[in-house]
């Protein structure tokens, strides 16, 4: 069986996103190595600690790629010639740490994964331990606005093709999509915001964004997108602009499997400490091994919910809480008892 989570993260933050996983998963191994080398446990599985490549998509796009690739759910050829803004490639990246490898996933059994929760309903509810039941479901759109150049003193407003001007309008068109969704039931947001060429002196003539729509209901993601799409449009129309809108990754929701959840509730009951069911609004790893094995997503409180961001801080004592489950649950998973 695997556990583990990934070690990359945001470019300014993210200090327990991902790495508190691997170095927990880390942790767990060792002490049920222990209890095996004891003779307390008999492993029916090997256990491996996975670190996945590229979860957020901060450099490249898609997020999720190792685990994605490992499921099958994306080409391992296609995720390789992927580049970044500068043009270099996941391979050529890969190729420059000289640990790109070429060894096969072993094959999988059983998959958890320990993260923090990056948000606030564990410590608003005064809960330790938060019991992944599903996900939210995502749609990730890129969208370029094309526009032209020309002189920003010289050029009358009438006779301009602003780029940024429409772009700016349509951020707002994906802020007002879950501005009118009812509380808590839609997230919106523009991540990536690039302007070209982003000088002093002349009209932007390019934006290119990427938009994220996230629901737990996926009809309601379906209407936002069936909403959102014409005003793109429609906005890019009323500047004279051009615009293309590329629908480049789709997470659908999935339950994850109650006897997993029942063994996180179990191991929290038997390490002392509270636990809460609730789903996952973020992305994670344990996302896209969800789709091919039993799947465990445990979470720990973030400090006022905050997360990518400087501030993201977890209390040591809610980190050992969660190493102490996941440590039970990893047990319980390599003895073969679920």
């Amino acid at each position: 069986m695997l556990t583990g989570s990934h070690l990359d993260s945001q470019p300014l933050a993210g200090r327990f996103d991902g790495t508190y996983g691997v170095v927990a998963s880390l942790h767990a191994a060792a002490a049920v190595h222990s209890r095996v080398t004891a003779g307390l446990t008999v492993p029916v599985h090997n256990l491996t600690v996975v670190d996945w490549f590229n979860e957020e998509g901060s450099r490249f796009e898609p997020s999720l790629m190792g685990s994605s690739v490992a499921v099958g759910q994306r080409s391992l050829e296609e995720m390789l010639a992927v580049t970044d803004r500068e043009g270099v490639s996941v391979a050529e990246a890969l190729d420059a740490t000289g640990c790109r490898g070429s060894d096969v996933m072993p094959p999988a059994v059983a998959y958890a994964e320990l993260h923090i929760e990056q948000g606030r309903r564990l410590e608003r509810s005064g809960v330790t331990v938060g019991a992944v039941t599903g996900n939210w479901c995502t749609r990730k759109i890129r969208v370029t606005v094309n526009g032209e150049l020309s002189h920003i003193g010289a050029t009358l407003m009438g006779d301009r093709h602003d780029a940024l001007t429409a772009a700016s309008e349509m951020v707002l068109s994906v802020r007002k999509i879950a501005a009118d969704a009812p509380e808590g039931s839609m997230v919106t947001s523009v991540g990536r915001f690039t302007v070209e060429p982003n000088v002093p002196g002349v009209v932007p003539r390019q934006v290119t964004m990427s938009v994220d729509l996230r629901s737990p209901d996926p009809q309601r993601l379906v209407r936002a997108w069936e909403t959102l799409r014409p005003w793109l449009v429609t906005t890019a129309e009323r500047h004279d602009v051009g615009v293309e809108i590329e629908d480049f990754d789709l997470r659908e929701a999935v339950p994850f499997p109650g006897a997993g959840v029942e063994l996180t509730e179990k191991s929290a009951a038997d390490a002392g400490v509270s636990c809460l069911r609730l789903k996952t609004m973020a992305g994670h790893d344990a996302v896209s091994m969800n789709r091919i094995v039993p799947t465990v997503l445990l979470f720990v409180p973030s400090v006022d919910g905050v997360s990518h961001c400087e501030r993201e801080f977890t209390t040591d004592a809610d980190l050992t809480a969660g190493l102490e489950v996941l440590t039970r649950v990893v047990g319980t998973l390599v003895a073969g008892e679920r």
